[in-house]
């Protein structure tokens, strides 16, 4: 078992002493920290109001405990983002508020579900992170997410360890050891349609598997908005995230069950038959819109590391329709004045006219 010591980068890497050259908190935000800054606050100030529901119905000790970490955490970085702001005099966004969540509200959702959520979310703020981290010159701002990204680490161990203990999940896959180093030595190695198909390997397997977990926790939690959701056009656009949701994961799941590979399970049975909306229509179709975008990072990783062009063009099919889907979304958020604009570059157009 590996110590302490051993898992700190610095018990390897000499400490750098850059005193005469920081970049701190003198420097002007810059876009980078700008827009990672904001998209951070955005997704966490709605992240405070579904938590903060959920709360109001939750049985379960141990899940309890997972949704009032992930709400801390969330009021956390909302506290100091907007202390970043305020030193710059930047306008702190509107986000969610109060107004979008009816504490009230019975039920939508059992217990179980909560976990497979917090899941789900954790991984996406990681996504968001981590990848603003090699962006990001100035060292607070930097320290700060590489915070945001520790914690997320910490929660999601702390879900996983749940979700296990409970049964809660299934037990990823195992695949045999090999038995020395094997070398790609035929084209046929990406074919998948027909002939000589090999086997999935590992990667692919992870990614299959990692997106059908996805899915499955989103087509639930879009089952439940779509019972409750008020506005026909936003019914309508749910109803059509559930069908491509649900053609998706069935034919993920069918590429690792012909190789006799388990798969993570529904979840719609986790959701009530409620139908009195503890939401507003604003805060469950950005959530929505929000949820779909960030899949198509997760297909592009998945893209990147999948060899067979059967699974490639799964892929690619589903990265179309999230791009429709996400597309349309958007609209209705702009034709009802519901959505926020992200700090945006100079109007040089604007400026020239003036």
């Amino acid at each position: 078992m590996a110590t302490d010591k051993e898992l700190n980068p610095m018990t390897v890497m000499k400490p750098q002493d850059l005193s005469l050259h920081t970049i701190g908190e003198d420097q002007p935000l810059t876009t980078f920290e700008i827009g990672k800054l904001w998209a951070t606050y955005m997704g966490n100030s709605m992240s405070i109001q579904i938590l903060g529901y959920f709360l109001q119905h939750c049985d379960d000790e141990d899940i309890r405990l997972l949704l009032e970490n992930g709400l801390a955490l969330s009021r956390d970085f909302i506290e100091r983002i907007e202390g970043f702001f305020n030193n710059e005099n930047f306008p702190i966004p509107k986000g969610f508020t109060k107004e979008d969540v009816n504490l009230g509200a019975p039920r939508l959702y059992e217990d179980e579900f909560y976990a497979h959520y917090l899941k789900y979310a954790a991984k996406a703020g990681m996504s968001l992170y981590a990848v603003a981290v090699p962006l990001i010159m100035r060292e607070d701002i930097r320290e700060f997410l590489i915070y945001c990204n520790q914690c997320a680490t910490v929660l999601l161990g702390q879900i996983n360890n749940v979700l296990m203990k409970k049964r809660l999940i299934a037990k990823p896959p195992i695949i045999p050891i090999p038995k020395g180093i094997d070398k790609i030595d035929k084209q046929s190695y990406s074919s998948g349609f027909m002939g000589d198909v090999r086997p999935l390997q590992a990667l692919e397997i992870i990614h299959l598997w990692d997106n059908i977990e996805n899915n499955t926790t989103s087509k639930a939690l879009l089952l439940g908005f779509y019972q409750i959701v008020k506005d026909e056009k936003i019914k309508t656009l749910f109803k059509r995230g559930l069908n491509m949701t649900e053609k998706a994961v069935k034919q993920y799941k069918e590429k690792l069950h012909i190789e006799q590979i388990d798969s993570p399970a529904y979840l719609d049975h986790l959701v009530t038959t409620s139908s009195y909306p503890p939401f507003s229509d604003k805060i469950m179709l950005f959530h929505k819109v929000d949820m779909f975008a960030m899949k198509i990072r997760a297909f592009g990783n998945s893209l990147a590391v999948t060899a067979r062009r059967d699974i490639n063009m799964l892929y690619i099919r589903t990265l179309v329709n999230i791009g429709l889907f996400v597309d349309d979304g958007l609209n209705i958020l702009i034709d009802k004045g519901w959505l926020e604009s992200p700090p945006k570059a100079f109007d040089r157009d604007s400026l020239n006219k003036s």
